[in-house]
């Protein structure tokens, strides 16, 4: 288990029953990186990451 694991096990049993829209997820991420300029790398990496899941199989 990678140190991450822990974050992303909390976020599912807080909010795993939660519905949110990428908006939302937008939001949060602007207002992460707001507070911690240090990630806007990481940050950036997932949401393209993110955003681009689907295009392997639009090819």
């Amino acid at each position: 288990m990678y140190f991450t694991d822990r974050g992303i096990e909390e976020l599912v049993e807080r909010r795993g029953e939660e519905e949110v829209s990428l908006l939302w997820l937008g939001e949060r991420l602007r207002e992460f990186v707001d507070l911690n300029p240090e990630f806007e790398v990481p940050v950036e990496r997932l949401a393209t990451w993110l955003a681009r899941l689907d295009d392997d199989e639009d090819e």
